[in-house]
């Protein structure tokens, strides 16, 4: 969760959802940035539990995706800096070791 709202663009994000429900097109604009860079933070947020993405179709049969912010509550604690700094070691050493 802190790697996800440790982004300035994801923080942009979460203040763009907090007035409600956003198609993503309308997100992109506001923002000012493409769509794949807005759908790979909106992924990394979806991950961390901060958004919610739903597909509806249109009247004419579209599919549109929509984001919102999910509930949270984030505190941040020596521990959870802790905590998130020794999984991040173990997710590195991980991948150095493939």
């Amino acid at each position: 969760m802190l790697t996800a709202v440790g982004h300035p663009l994801r923080l942009r994000v979460i203040g763009e959802l907090a007035d409600g429900r956003v198609h993503v097109s309308e997100l992109a604009r506001r923002l000012g940035m493409s769509r794949p860079l807005l759908y790979m933070h909106l992924d990394r947020l979806e991950k961390a539990g901060l958004v919610t993405g739903q597909l509806e179709l249109s009247p004419d049969g579209k599919a549109m995706k929509f984001y919102q912010l999910a509930p949270f509550d984030l505190r941040i604690t020596a521990d959870t800096i802790v905590d998130a700094l020794a999984a991040r070691g173990e997710h590195e050493m991980k991948e150095s070791k493939t």
